[in-house]
């Protein structure tokens, strides 16, 4: 059997490695062709474009890579046609991937769609070309099932495959070996995730880390991209601050509280109960677009499936140090708002069900190739 997976980002990479180990423990032999990251490699099979090439963020950073895009889906879908997949499964990553569920359905391969694209944010219409070209959707967000219901397209929610690769990691670590693995001093760790793109670690690393004055109980350690060079962390580098690469979970089982780029992060870090103050900010120009475009209420998924404020959202304007220090406090110094979030927190798990995500869409794949 021979299945190609399309993976943009670090996210879809985690998903893509997790589906790729629970469709090899189904079957044997699968032979699976991908673009992805480091997690998808771990598992097998050829590698043909990795993530740190393909991740863009905001509408003029596309804007200005628009070649190298067109030319990555030229050549993809040449790819596609010369390996002969069986099934073709797409990872979020919507720009790309649509465009290659569209095309993809046209020459007959049949097209699974894991980790719907955030159509429900914005763009709605782009339902119609997934209910056209997408064989089966699956979906990782409880709300996500009611809105595709909407448009009469049944999907199948699978639970969140956050909570598998969060539960692997626990059984598989030990917690206490953290400090003594990286020579850490005994003081309570405030984490920050700046995200896994270039463009999001210049434009919030720097304001994040400005944020940290007057913290001197804590120290301070940045979760690195395992997918971008250490390279783009060097400029930023200091004394009082670490930088550990490839070990995000790691430090998030440790840390006290967080300051996390809005994204796939600040669900992972509720679901390791730390409090957290949720960032956003991009070019000025791709902030307006989307101000017009997006229509959703907050931007964490945290906030997102609770359907009100559990964590603060700092975006644009709002997302300065001053600010971030002063929301900071309020979540490490204990009281109402610590304690507030981490019964959401429990709560939010309870709606995200059970475990098995993963496991669940390589069975259903399995049995209707």
């Amino acid at each position: 059997m021979k299945i190609y997976i399309i993976a943009g980002e670090a996210s879809g990479d985690l998903h893509g490695g997790n589906l790729m180990k629970a469709l090899n423990q189904e079957r044997k032999h699968i032979n699976f062709r991908y673009w992805g990251g480091d997690h998808m490699k771990n598992n097998g099979g050829t590698l043909v474009k990795h993530i740190a090439e393909l991740a863009f963020m905001g509408f003029i950073e596309v804007l200005f890579n628009i070649k190298t895009i067109f030319r990555n889906i030229k050549f993809c879908k040449k790819d596609i046609l010369d390996f002969k997949p069986d099934a073709l499964i797409l990872i979020d990553y919507p720009g790309f991937n649509l465009r290659i569920a569209e095309w993809a359905h046209s020459q007959g391969i049949k097209v699974y769609y894991y980790i719907s694209p955030q159509i429900w944010a914005w763009k709605k219409s782009r339902v119609h070309k997934i209910k056209r070209c997408v064989f089966q959707m699956f979906v990782i967000l409880p709300f996500e099932k009611d809105f595709y219901k909407n448009y009469n397209y049944p999907v199948e929610y699978v639970g969140n495959p956050l909570l598998d690769a969060i539960d692997d990691y626990r059984s598989s670590s030990d917690k206490s070996s953290f400090f003594d693995t990286y020579d850490l001093p005994d003081k309570p760790i405030i984490a920050l995730l700046p995200g896994s793109r270039k463009q999001e670690i210049k434009r919030k690393l720097p304001i994040m880390l400005e944020a940290l004055n007057g913290f001197d109980n804590y120290q301070f350690i940045v979760a690195c991209a395992p997918n971008l060079d250490e390279k783009e962390y060097e400029m930023y580098q200091n004394k009082d601050v670490r930088f550990i690469k490839g070990n995000t979970y790691g430090i998030l089982s440790n840390a006290e509280a967080a300051i996390v780029t809005s994204g796939t992060a600040t669900l992972e870090t509720a679901l390791f109960k730390v409090p957290q103050v949720v960032c956003y900010k991009s070019s000025f120009i791709s902030y307006f677009i989307a101000k017009r475009l997006v229509d959703i209420k907050y931007i964490s998924l945290v906030n997102l499936i609770m359907d009100k404020e559990v964590v603060k959202e700092l975006i644009q304007n709002d997302c300065s140090s001053s600010k971030i220090s002063h929301e900071l406090k309020s979540v490490i110094l204990g009281g109402e708002k610590r304690d507030f979030i981490l019964t959401e927190y429990d709560d939010l798990i309870k709606i995200l069900g059970g475990k098995g995500a993963s496991l669940k869409v390589a069975q259903t794949l399995l049995k209707t190739i």
